[in-house]
């Protein structure tokens, strides 16, 4: 049965737009290999807003963190910014736009987010994570 062992990757990334596509296409490789295809384009749409975010957003490096535990794959970005990400709007109120629309969408998807300051190397950040849960 796939994903019974729980398990956890990191992957640092430079403050690089392309950094975006390395993440999304790491983190579908990571689900195929732990047998959770099934859960890939809902978790490629969340990492890719979440690391969208902390590379836009903030002139640091940043890390994606991918972990399995029990049925829930959490799914999260650190980056160097310790201020709080701005709250998600109403995903039906952003219609077309460009700007706003990554927290929304991981509200809209995720069973669960969330965000919590965080220190890494004596380095002030914030870590923003989502969670799915496992339909099995």
């Amino acid at each position: 049965m796939p994903g019974t062992e729980p398990w956890e990757y990191t992957l640092y990334i430079p403050n690089d737009v392309r950094a975006v596509t390395v993440s999304r296409r790491t983190l579908r490789l990571i689900l195929t290999m732990h047998g959770l295809i099934r859960l890939a384009d809902t978790a490629e749409l969340l990492a890719t807003e979440l690391v969208a975010n902390a590379v836009r957003h903030t002139k640091g490096p940043a890390a994606l963190r991918v972990r399995w535990s029990a049925g829930v794959l959490r799914i999260g970005a650190w980056d160097a910014d310790p201020e709080p990400p701005e709250p998600p709007g109403e995903l039906e109120r952003l219609g077309e736009a460009e700007e706003g629309r990554g927290l929304a969408l991981v509200r809209a998807c995720a069973d669960l987010w969330g965000w919590q300051p965080l220190t890494r190397d004596g380095n002030r950040g914030k870590y923003v994570w989502c969670e799915l849960t496992s339909a099995a």
